[in-house]
């Protein structure tokens, strides 16, 4: 059967994404959508990469841009303007440029390529948007004016764990923002921040963050049954390293 599966943040552990596919039963079948993040935390970025490009060859993907990414191609091409790198290794960049010490240049060319082809957004044909954090515009992600908003953005997340359906859709108060798409998918803030390890609906929002970087699983989630499956605790797949703790 044909599945679309969202997958969140990943953060280096290439561990934790492959037993989340196998628990998922994926096949060659199933659409794959990656929410971003795919580095930056635990000590496999760069083989989290290359799994995702062998990944491409036999399953349909879509791979959307996250923050982490971006930093990690601004190091990779020498573009520091936008990098403070005391706060890029504190939140988890010190093990991504410690596992790239034994990449050879020819491959960090390739991860380069692969890095500059992420999308900043999937929207389907059933209206589902699929982002790594979310925008700002209130019409919608066409009027965006600051595009790294779709990958640095908190403020989307923020607004539908505050709403919470506390005003109803129909009211003219009710934020413009989340009556655009049917669904919205996210990763970036992690749902543990809200003491969850589990995919979380506020809105039409589904956050999908479930931790990973942190002391929670890798999640995969079905989009249209919303069945879910996890990884191990990333400390436990990782005992001797600290992620971004």
């Amino acid at each position: 059967m044909h599945r679309t599966l969202v997958i969140g943040d990943i953060h280096g552990g290439l561990k934790a994404l492959r037993q989340v596919l196998e628990r998922a039963n994926v096949t060659k079948e199933d659409t794959l959508i990656f929410l971003g993040d795919y580095v930056d935390g635990w000590s496999e970025s760069p083989q989290v990469l290359d799994f995702l490009m062998e990944l491409r060859e036999t399953n349909n993907c879509v791979f959307i841009r996250g923050n982490h990414d971006e930093l990690l191609l601004d190091w990779l091409t020498n573009d520091n303007k936008n990098i403070d790198e005391g706060m890029w290794f504190k939140h988890g960049g010190k093990a991504t440029v410690l596992a790239y010490a034994s990449v050879t240049n020819e491959k960090k060319q390739i991860h380069m390529e692969f890095l500059r082809l992420l999308k900043d957004y999937y929207l389907d044909e059933k209206n589902r948007l699929f982002i790594h954090a979310g925008f700002t515009n209130m019409n919608g992600i066409e009027h965006e004016y600051f595009p790294r908003m779709f990958y640095w953005d908190r403020s989307l997340w923020e607004t539908a764990l505050a709403l919470d359906e506390l005003i109803p859709k129909h009211s003219p108060y009710y934020p413009r923002r989340l009556t655009l798409y049917d669904e919205i998918y996210i990763g970036h803030t992690p749902v543990t921040k809200i003491n969850e390890t589990v995919p979380i609906q506020k809105a039409c929002v589904w956050n999908v963050d479930t931790g990973a970087a942190f002391i929670g699983p890798l999640t995969i989630l079905d989009v249209d049954t919303k069945q879910f499956w996890q990884s191990e605790t990333l400390p436990d797949l990782y005992f001797n390293e600290k992620g971004r703790n």
